[in-house]
């Protein structure tokens, strides 16, 4: 295992708890937060025979960088996680020649063009662990990177869902078509709505930040652009939620 981190948060520590307890080195929380919630966190802190210390809201505070803890805060191992893109699609495409037709699961990618808030970021992660992706991409530069805020917004899917940091994001959506994985992009201009798109194969759909939206290059790259109908006042919606419309969407398809 690699150099110890932080989590904080019922969720992201509690996931960890049910996943992998032998990966957590301590688990500290606040002794005057008694509330059930808390009551039964620790029940299964001690059930999984974690190591359990007392800590005030300033230690926590200090070790977590900021107040967001909700009084519970861990030490953790990194977990191994698959290295490389490559080696994910390769595992994806292995695992698909074992199976029958009728079982096979088709890659399914979320890429994040230029979103750069870790709120976002681990709202994101969440959504994807949510609807079975397989991946997440995004840019190494004008993208956040996984930190403590963002596996707490996660709730624990920073750690189930590979996040990749590639240098040169246009080339690597290029590299997605060489393995057949067919690229959707979102535009608020496009005719052509997500409910039109066929999500069925293996599709990785490609969202940029709020406001911006994708850069043109990213966009130009694209096998084609699709719209999220918006009917009120507003002209778009934040990059989570449409995250959540687009990869639900896919789900309800392979689902059908």
């Amino acid at each position: 295992m690699s150099s110890p981190k932080v989590l904080f948060g019922f969720h992201a520590v509690g996931v960890r708890l049910k996943t992998a307890p032998q990966s957590i080195i301590e688990i500290y929380f606040e002794p005057t937060r008694r509330d059930a919630r808390m009551r039964q966190f620790l029940d299964k802190a001690n059930e999984a025979g974690a190591r359990l210390i007392e800590a005030d809201g300033i230690r926590l505070a200090k070790l977590c960088g900021g107040h967001g803890h909700q009084g519970v805060a861990a030490r953790v191992h990194e977990l191994a996680q698959v290295k490389s893109l490559d080696e994910l699609l390769e595992q994806l495409e292995a695992a698909q020649t074992d199976r029958p037709p009728t079982e096979r699961e088709e890659a399914l990618i979320l890429v994040l063009d230029g979103v750069t808030d870790p709120h976002n970021l681990g709202a994101c992660l969440r959504v994807a662990d949510g609807a079975g992706v397989h991946a997440v991409i995004a840019p190494k530069d004008h993208a956040a990177g996984i930190n403590a805020t963002v596996a707490k917004v996660a709730s624990g899917a920073a750690e189930t869902v590979p996040y990749f940091m590639v240098t040169n994001l246009a080339r690597t959506l290029n590299e997605l078509k060489e393995r057949n994985i067919w690229i959707i992009g979102t535009s608020d201009v496009a005719p052509k709505t997500i409910y039109q798109a066929d999500l069925k194969g293996p599709v990785a759909l490609v969202l940029g930040a709020e406001g911006d939206g994708m850069r043109a290059l990213t966009a130009k790259t694209c096998d084609e652009l699709v719209s999220i109908p918006m009917r009120g006042a507003v002209e778009s919606l934040n990059v989570s939620v449409a995250s959540g419309v687009c990869l639900y969407e896919a789900l309800r398809q392979r689902m059908g």
